[in-house]
């Protein structure tokens, strides 16, 4: 298993990745991997000892898309269900750089938002 560990994350690795934190609770949210799961065709953890979700490169990244499609874009599951579906059933390599190159740029943005608000109040 230490081998399957460098090729897969657990979900909980996988939600803090995608920082899925409950707002109310401040726990890791993998009940919205399960649910996406269940939603996208496309994700296939594997399971691996004690039923437990293991996720590999491939399925991560189109969990990021789907992070990124609904949550910064705000799409709905049916509009982003509907992409994948009919772009592919697999992202292309470029849309997914695509995609990762503007999560990296949104999360950068947010981090120098907070910079300045910090400078401003110091």
């Amino acid at each position: 298993m230490t081998e399957n560990r460098k090729l897969y994350k657990s979900i909980g690795e996988v939600a803090k990745m995608l920082n899925l934190i409950n707002k109310k609770n401040g726990k890791l949210s993998t009940y919205t991997l399960r649910y996406w799961e269940k939603e996208f065709k496309q994700i296939k953890p594997y399971i691996f000892a004690g039923n437990r979700r293991y996720y590999d490169e491939k399925s991560i990244d189109i969990l990021r898309n789907i992070h990124y499609l609904l949550k910064n874009k705000g799409m709905t599951i049916k509009g982003v269900k509907n992409l994948l579906n009919n772009n592919q059933t697999e992202l292309d390599d470029d849309n997914n750089k695509t995609i990762n190159r503007k999560i990296i740029k949104t999360q950068l943005n947010k981090i120098s938002n907070l910079l300045k608000k910090l400078k401003s109040n110091g």
